[in-house]
């Protein structure tokens, strides 16, 4: 028997994230009277293990780049197992909310697929939402014009033995201001620097693109049966508005019956962070 009648909020960090990235967010929905849960995917947070040499100062770029990765191997299934683990125990208390933002879409959409009933409602903050097999390999009929993709090449560490593995040295902004200037503004323009470098501090350095699988795909029979919000970010320059728009679109082709309710915020990519109050105000609203 479920407990409570208000939701718990379940929270999946986007690429190169973890769970401190929810910490603002987290804070605020607490005052408003909600409990939310932030989750770890497989390889990444406080336990993960990460490269040694990210962390050290001043860093080896060689020793870097050969430290193994905690994402090795890690695949989609790795993370529904895990998030549908969290959600399974927290739906024995009462509703539950999964909200994800950027890559997490993937492991959400596919968290819908397979537990929909443990689920009240799926929120996108500015995530990737696939709809059509196609959108994993082939190229999308949108123009986008991000400006996280010439950052993220410039801090990619090349050499990496790891398959599948991307490693990004977020750090390396600290000692560049052009780098930080073009981070910040594809990332989180509507913040001050200190506390986009408070963010930059927090990020992992490694992500396994690998886990853009055939299961992230969303299905009628089971993500479209569970209520999902998208959460339009105006001011994204990393996942753009015409991406989003793209993205809500192909998947309400696929639930008609059953389409995104669409909100629109002006903030960036991850305005959550920078402005936690506006999102835990909406999602309040939501419930």
């Amino acid at each position: 028997m479920r407990a409570e009648s208000r939701p718990t909020f379940v929270f999946v960090h986007g690429g190169s994230s973890n769970a401190r990235a929810w910490g603002p967010l987290q804070n605020e929905l607490a005052l408003l009277g909600h409990r939310s849960h932030a989750v770890d995917l497989p390889g990444h947070g406080d336990r993960a293990g990460g490269p040694a040499a990210y962390f050290r100062q001043p860093q080896d770029v060689a020793a870097l780049a050969a430290a193994p990765s905690p994402v090795r191997g890690v695949t989609l299934q790795d993370n529904v197992r895990h998030v549908a683990g969290v959600v399974r125990r927290l739906a024995e208390l009462g509703p539950v909310v999964l909200v994800g933002n950027s890559l997490g879409g993937l492991t959400i959409s596919a968290v819908a697929n397979a537990v929909p009933d443990l689920l009240d409602r799926v929120v996108y903050l500015s995530a990737l939402c696939l709809a059509d097999p196609a959108m994993l390999t082939g190229p999308w009929d949108v123009v986008d014009d991000n400006l996280l993709d010439a950052a993220a090449a410039r801090i990619a560490v090349p050499g990496v033995r790891d398959p599948g593995v991307t490693r990004l040295n977020w750090r390396a902004a600290h000692a560049d201001a052009g780098l930080f200037a073009e981070l910040k503004a594809a990332i989180m323009a509507d913040a001050d620097d200190h506390l986009f470098r408070v963010l930059l501090d927090s990020l992992d350095p490694d992500e396994n693109h690998s886990v853009l699988e055939p299961a992230a795909v969303v299905r009628a029979d089971g993500w479209g049966r569970v209520p999902h919000t998208y959460v339009r970010l105006s001011e994204d320059r990393a996942i753009t508005p015409a991406v989003q728009d793209f993205m809500i679109r192909k998947a309400d082709e696929v639930t008609p019956g059953n389409p995104f309710e669409v909100r629109t915020v002006a903030a960036s990519h991850v305005g959550y962070f920078s402005r936690p109050e506006v999102f835990a105000r909406l999602l309040a609203d939501l419930v």
